[in-house]
């Protein structure tokens, strides 16, 4: 039976995977529109307020898709909140519609004895070695079993034939035994092999498993879980993972290896798609440390080989370059100031090679580094499949990492790229803890490979698979995320809140602009501390208060007086403690950056919050890294110049000559966390709440009066249209008249 994709279709078969009794009409149309992007291979940009119900949007038309021309969905998010959600969304379609789905995790969640990529897949080897040894065996003695009949009957020629049959058994025999007692081999893969799994995969497909359930599972029967997920995932309707499965090509061309499918028969559904720049940049990112560059060096000292020598010059010059680029990019006092997280020097130059690479050239002497790198990856190579072979073999009893060919492999990208369009070169320094590799206190350095542009990674994606639905409640602009993805014209989606628009207000608050430079002003402070007290004191129940920094959560955590709780996040706390505490209560304000983690991801449905301010327009700190990304944009998409940029002098004040690399990097990011800050509380349609903007830079007047600054029109216009513009002196009778025409109050409300 065929689907006529339509949003007007009065019952397309993707409702077959649709579990409650009927779609919202936006839901409708996203998923006939859905079905047809995806019957055009088109990619799909989905936006959706809080509540618009995305996900089923997005997988029951994929879902039947796949089903109709033989393709697999991949559902993929990097909040593990979300993936708790698309486990119960896929459970609710598989007790309507069975569907076979698999919860997919990395191996180091799911390991049963702790051992790293390169010690499982030797021991993977060798235990495959040592079953198919047995079944050698088995094979050999039904063999002899068969001939010792005949003989018996007086065939001198099953005679003879056993006797060379139980040579070659004998000889199996001893391979068994040295395998068992003298290599490596994994018991939970072996039970893998040679048990009955098909009472695990019948348990699998009967339900949703989480990758707890799977793991308990094998835990109690003895195997490997990741093993037998990895192998039960070959033509599933569903898989659910995390973005590092697609996102890193490595992992992604085993990922579909596993799959059983081409890129093309993959459908990919990427959730808080919002995150999926930042997320390429991290997986694109390469570093070497000083750490691993000594250890090389060490490696080829011991290396009984010719090309060891080589492999020394080449190398030792690389890490000593290294070492003269970050002593010579230290400022006065920089260095008594590092610490133990790394952080950045300036290397690079606008006019010439980076610091490190020309600091290698100046030093390197021999018969040309490119000929010594090839011959040195050789080596590596050989070095590294002789620790693989010395632990199959039991001669270790861990699988020593090469070194030298990690080195190796990054000298080489560096060499080759840091001067690359699109690529930043960085060297980083921090100061070595108590119990590693180096002297305490030591202070060592990192080079990196910082990749500006994510399409360099995103755009041969999405160009491999099938088509891809990108969904997030702030996506657009589009035109943007088209751009910096590699999209090509994709399919749009937008849908706004869909919950009563009279149990929300979003006011702007015409207070000062939090520029940096004004934020230690003291009638400034005083301002905004007001507002917020007033904020909590109107608000029948908890206030979320987000800040450009914690260093401003904890400035006004310390100024404003609400006559109840206030907690205070920083940066290494458990997110998840926090808000269940704050939660807990009942008039409590909490404060926090809004580029922490409770910004998004997070719900704060009913009584856990009821107004949530966003102190300040929160620009991110613009460092190097920022402006490197900020001029790679501009080179990619804006015109010739300079993009304008507010430094963090001006708070992140635009100059006239605005680009597309402060459009890009700066201004839409920060927008659209703000925005996901914003959608924290409000999250059903019984629910009521007050959004606060706090800076008047948000407001409708700014546009006019200091429109280099406003950021109002980076909103989508429906959002605009319900801001409220509001003086710092009036928020709390806006509070009080909103909360009372909904009936937030319990009792008697405050007195303003």
């Amino acid at each position: 039976m065929s689907t006529v994709a339509s949003a007007s279709d009065p019952d397309p078969d993707y409702l077959r995977f649709f579990p409650y009794d009927q779609p919202y009409d936006h839901q409708t149309e996203a998923m006939g529109t859905i079905y047809d992007a995806l019957d055009e291979r088109r990619n799909v940009l989905f936006e959706g307020a809080t509540g618009t119900g995305k996900t089923l949007s997005a997988l029951a038309p994929a879902l039947e898709y796949a089903r109709e021309t033989g393709k697999t969905v991949v559902i993929t998010t990097n909040v593990h909140q979300q993936m708790r959600q698309f486990v119960r969304e896929a459970a609710a379609i598989t007790d309507q519609e069975p569907i076979r789905a698999v919860v997919f995790q990395g191996k180091a969640s799911m390991c049963h004895i702790d051992v790293g990529y390169e010690e499982c897949q030797a021991l993977r080897d060798t235990t495959r070695e040592l079953v198919d040894a047995e079944e050698n065996r088995a094979e050999l003695e039904d063999q002899q079993r068969a001939l010792l009949e005949e003989s018996q009957d007086g065939s001198a020629e099953a005679a003879d034939a056993r006797g060379a049959v139980m040579d070659e058994l004998e000889s199996v025999e001893a391979e068994i035994d040295q395998l068992r007692e003298e290599r490596n081999v994994c018991d939970h893969y072996y039970r893998n092999l040679t048990a009955d799994t098909d009472a695990f995969y019948g348990w699998l497909y009967d339900d949703v498993r989480t990758p707890e359930d799977v793991y308990g599972y094998a835990e109690r029967e003895g195997m490997c879980g990741y093993e037998l997920l990895k192998e039960g995932m070959e033509g599933v309707d569903l898989v659910v993972c995390n973005y590092h499965h697609l996102l890193d090509s490595m992992i992604r061309e085993q990922f579909f290896r596993w799959l059983g499918r081409d890129p093309e028969d993959v459908i990919a559904v990427f959730d808080e798609a919002h995150n999926v720049e930042d997320a390429a940049r991290d997986h694109a990112r390469r570093t070497l440390t000083e750490t691993t560059l000594d250890q090389a060096v060490e490696e080829l000292e011991s290396a009984e080989d010719p090309r060891a020598e080589g492999a020394l010059n080449v190398l030792d010059t690389f890490r000593r370059a290294l070492v003269d680029a970050y002593d010579e990019a230290f400022g006065f006092g920089e260095r008594e100031g590092v610490g133990e997280d790394w952080y950045d020097l300036s290397i690079d130059n606008e006019d010439a090679r980076d610091e490190l690479t020309l600091a290698f050239l100046q030093n390197y002497s021999g018969p040309g580094f490119h000929e010594e790198l090839d011959r040195t990856l050789d080596l590596a190579r050989e070095l590294d499949q002789s620790y693989e072979e010395a632990y199959k073999n039991g001669e270790t009893t861990t699988r020593q990492e090469c070194q030298t060919l990690q080195a190796a492999t990054f000298v080489e990208a560096w060499l080759d790229e840091s001067a690359a369009e699109g690529q930043y070169p960085v060297v980083s320094v921090r100061r070595a803890e108590e119990g590693g590799p180096r002297e305490a206190g030591e202070i060592y350095g990192r080079a990196e490979l910082y990749t500006c542009i994510p399409s360099q990674v995103t755009a041969d994606l999405f160009g491999d698979l099938h088509a891809g639905v990108l969904m997030s409640a702030t996506l657009r602009p589009f035109d943007v995320t088209e751009d910096v993805l590699g999209l090509d014209d994709p399919e749009t989606l937008a849908y706004g809140p869909q919950f009563p628009e009279e149990r929300r207000r979003t006011y702007a608050v015409d207070g000062p602009a939090l520029f940096a430079s004004k934020r230690d002003d003291m009638q400034v402070q005083s301002t905004v501390a007001g507002a917020l007290e007033d904020a909590a004191r109107f608000t029948p129940g908890n206030t979320l208060a987000f800040f450009p920094s914690y260093a401003e959560a904890e400035r006004y955590h310390q100024r404003v007086d609400t006559g109840g709780a206030t907690y205070l996040d920083r940066p290494g706390t458990s997110a998840k403690e926090l808000r269940e505490r704050f939660t807990d209560d009942d008039d409590a304000v909490l404060f926090t950056s809004l580029w922490g983690t409770l910004a998004e991801g997070v719900s704060f449905d009913g009584d856990d919050a009821r107004t949530v301010a966003v102190v300040g327009v929160p620009y991110p700190h613009l460092d190097d890294r920022m402006e490197a990304v900020q001029e790679a944009y501009d080179a990619e998409f804006g015109e010739d110049g300079d993009a304008g940029r507010g430094g963090s002098g001006s708070g992140g004040g635009r100059d006239d000559g605005e680009g597309a690399g402060w459009r890009y990097a700066v201004e839409i990011p920060t927008v659209r966390k703000t925005r996901q800050a914003l959608g924290r509380v409000v999250r059903s349609p019984e629910d009521f709440g007050a959004r606060i903007l706090l800076d008047r830079r948000y407001t409708e007047r700014s546009e006019v009066e200091m429109s280099d600054y406003s950021v109002r029109t980076t909103f989508p216009p429906e959002e605009r249209r319900e801001m409220v513009d509001v003086e710092p002196g009036k928020l709390k009778f806006a509070l009080l008249n909103f909360y009372r025409d909904v009936d937030g109050y319990d009792g008697e409300p405050p007195r303003p």
